[in-house]
């Protein structure tokens, strides 16, 4: 791997680790920081030993507390959007599994970031927020509508225009977070989960997270035509052979990703 300012990485068996490491500001996303992990994340991503991607932020108070305000502060448009929103696309654009392990504060950029990962586990402090709209802006890295469509939109609206923070647990009750764990349990409880789907067949994992996503952005057709395709392309995959002789044969399977 490459070495980063602010991002840590890590491997841990078939799991990458990836850490948001400013802890003195509170991890705050600044330009850098968010194209150095669209890097690292890419990196785990063509890696083939990688399976699963877990991200958290490094210290106890903050998975990530917003975007970096000082920095934004006196900038245009034009040096927003060449600022760090193709990081944030490429984030978007991972094919493994990603987790955000959640402990503390997670607003704003944050809360964005968390949303754009696969699956969150959350300590029982982290709160989550949107409360861009306190310094005369709105949420622009997805915040509106990937809330708009986990919580709906009554919800949705109250933590846009109050900014108003949410705990983990009714986060979790309104279906955002997977899980909640006891206070600095967070990256534990994600690596067990991260390990668990390195476990699994790595291209229907690929193709079902594809299709997982496709729910959020087509229609129902399409949707069920692109569920319908994956599942038979892994027809041709040594593992879907390998998984169901295991089956038959009441044994572990030995998945290898072909």
């Amino acid at each position: 791997m490459a070495q980063y300012q602010y991002i840590l990485t890590e491997r841990d068996e078939r799991v990458g680790i990836l850490t948001l490491n400013r802890p003195n500001q509170l991890n705050a996303l600044n330009f850098q920081l968010v194209n150095e992990l669209a890097d690292a994340l890419e990196e785990f991503d063509r890696d083939d030993a990688i399976r699963c991607i877990v991200i958290t932020g490094a210290g106890e108070k903050a998975f990530a507390a917003g975007a970096d305000i000082k920095e934004m502060s006196d900038k245009s448009p034009i040096d927003m959007m060449l600022g760090s929103f193709e990081g944030w696309k490429r984030i978007k654009q991972i094919k493994k599994p990603t987790i955000a392990a959640v402990g503390g504060y997670a607003l704003g950029g944050g809360c964005e970031l968390a949303m754009l990962c696969d699956m969150i586990v959350a300590s029982e402090n982290a709160r989550f927020g949107q409360p861009e709209i306190a310094i005369g802006v709105i949420p622009g890295a997805g915040g509106t509508q990937r809330l708009a469509r986990t919580l709906g939109k009554y919800r949705t609206m109250e933590m846009v225009l109050t900014g108003a923070q949410v705990t983990a647990q009714e986060m979790a009750a309104l279906g955002l977070v997977n899980r909640v764990v006891p206070r600095g349990e967070h990256l534990q409880a994600a690596l067990e989960l991260a390990h668990k789907i390195a476990e699994q067949a790595p291209i229907a994992v690929r193709l079902a997270k594809e299709a997982v996503a496709a729910a959020f952005e087509t229609s129902l057709e399409e949707g069920l035509e692109i569920e319908r395709k994956n599942f038979f392309l892994l027809f041709a995959t040594e593992d879907m052979r390998e998984g169901m002789r295991a089956f038959i044969e009441k044994r572990k399977p030995n998945f290898q990703g072909k």
